[in-house]
């Protein structure tokens, strides 16, 4: 991990060619994503954005803004979030643009002055991106990331940027979850037909990926990111064959080396012991079965049975991989009361974070023209001006706390990690993006660098945050001046955890 002077973040994977060695490359005002293409993308946004723009432009308000991304408090049960979407949005702001469509659109609406379109058509994004590595682990108020940049950009990708960012990282720290639940036994995505459209599918399969998740069912996620599908068989292929042990020679045939036999179309323990069967067959001609499946029915009982015959057979090989409706809740369970599972399929819950299907996640203006604001709305308080975290390290590399502080503000002393890494200056990346597979393996550090309490599902302890002096400090001095000026009732901000 990187530490304090000297963050870095992993040799990155050369980027993604065609057959004939050149990278895809979007339309104009197209933004990319995995497989699919958004046209005029420049336009997913919301109206009220544009008409703010429109009117920072009318009164001449072209000065740097900061705005801050960040999570205000975490939905019940959860004790960190692990940050994604960081590519998504540096491809995003790296390409955006105004079509002619998408400008002729706007006309369109009887909204705009010639002027402001004209403007949007020469508009492109200019601005600093500072965030934290995909795959960090995150806490309340802490940035994800802060974009620097002339007010009418920054201000225009905020409805972009939340959504790609709040999105994967709700999923990413959903499938983290679950795979600490199974401890060392592989997680499959397996959710794909419930996710929520196409894209979801294919950010869920990245996004268990980055959280630990062994392989996925999506084989489009297996050609544009390199995630190995897998798949078994569905009760459907069992059902359309006259006899039960009939799918299953059948497909054995097919997939002689990776054939798993789905045992729960009709009665689980007598389809175990046809598979038992077509595995001896098996055996007499030099081949092994790798594994039964269990989707439904009392998991526990039936694992244990499954495993007991199997083991009589002298078929200790044989894996059992259960799947159905399953999260990490219900994997903890199983596995508790003493279930021998050797794998998990995770789908619907996993890829739609069934239990917290959102985040209180905002985007917010911290700085203007150099000028720190802040919002002191009840509940919706933010803190003022650019910052940075700063992450203590115990020896071992073990997580001790963090520090938000003001960007400016030297690292306290000790063992420090910065997370705030800038990624984007002047519109343009600064590195290529890393390989998934690093940022899988720098996702698994950070979670295990977490400490024991926090790292629990259940009745985890607070991760300690705490706030600096001088942006306590800053925060009072802003409240102040909202309350003298603006004549509001200030509902503060700062929290009792400060720096001495």
């Amino acid at each position: 991990m990187a530490k304090s002077g000297n963050g870095k973040i992993e040799a990155p994977a050369a980027p993604s060619v065609d057959r004939r060695g050149r990278r895809p490359r979007a339309s104009r005002g197209a933004f990319a994503s995995g497989p699919l293409m958004t046209r005029d993308a420049a336009l997913f946004t919301d109206l009220y954005e544009m008409t703010m723009a429109a009117s920072y432009l009318r009164q001449g308000m072209r000065g740097p803004a900061t705005f801050s991304l960040f999570a205000r408090r975490f939905p019940r049960g959860r004790s960190f979030l692990v940050a994604a979407g960081l590519e998504d949005v540096l491809n995003f702001l790296r390409d955006f643009r105004f079509s002619d469509d998408a400008l002729s659109y706007l006309d369109s609406l009887d909204l705009f002055d010639p002027s402001f379109l004209e403007f949007l058509r020469r508009l492109r994004f200019t601005g600093e991106v500072r965030a934290v590595p995909e795959g960090t682990v995150v806490f309340p108020d802490e940035p994800l990331l802060e974009i620097t940049a002339p007010i009418i950009e920054a201000q225009l990708v905020e409805t972009a940027v939340l959504n790609l960012i709040h999105f994967q990282t709700l999923l990413t720290s959903k499938a983290a979850r679950c795979v600490l639940a199974a401890g060392k036994r592989p997680v499959v995505e397996f959710g794909l037909r419930r996710t929520h459209g196409i894209d979801a599918g294919m950010k869920a399969a990245r996004c268990a990926f980055i959280a630990g998740a062994s392989t996925s069912s999506n084989v489009l996620a297996g050609l544009h990111y390199g995630i190995l599908p897998i798949g078994t068989m569905a009760h459907s292929y069992v059902s359309a064959f006259p006899h039960e042990i009939d799918a299953f020679r059948a497909f054995v045939q097919a997939f002689p080396t990776r054939a798993t036999l789905l045992l729960d179309t009709y009665d689980t323990v007598v389809a175990t012991r046809k598979a038992v069967a077509v595995a001896k067959e098996m055996e007499a001609q030099g081949q092994r079965l790798a594994s039964v499946r269990l989707d439904s029915g009392d998991i526990v009982t039936l694992s244990k049975q499954v495993r007991s015959i199997l083991d009589e057979a002298g078929l200790g090989y044989v894996q059992i991989f259960v799947s159905g409706g399953l999260d990490e809740d219900s994997i903890e369970a199983y596995l508790a009361e003493g279930a021998p599972i050797d794998a998990f399929g995770v789908g619907t819950r996993m890829d739609v974070s069934a239990d917290a299907p959102y985040l209180d996640m905002a985007y917010k203006l911290v700085e203007y023209d150099g000028r720190p604001v802040i919002k002191t709305s009840a509940g919706k308080a933010t803190w003022a001006a650019q910052k940075q975290v700063y992450r203590l390290l115990l020896s071992g590399e073990e997580f001790a706390g963090d520090v938000l502080a003001l960007r400016e503000e030297p690292a306290p002393p000790g063992t420090v990690e910065i997370l705030l890494r800038t990624v984007m200056a002047r519109g343009r990346l600064l590195a290529p993006h890393p390989a998934l597979t690093t940022i899988r393996d720098y996702c698994a550090a950070q979670v295990a660098s977490l400490p024991n309490d926090v790292r629990l599902l259940h009745n985890a302890s607070t991760y300690p945050v705490k706030y600096s002096q001088r942006l306590v400090s800053l925060q009072r001095a802003m409240e102040s001046e909202v309350e003298a000026t603006d004549g509001a009732p200030i509902v503060t901000k700062a929290p009792n955890t400060t720096l001495p």
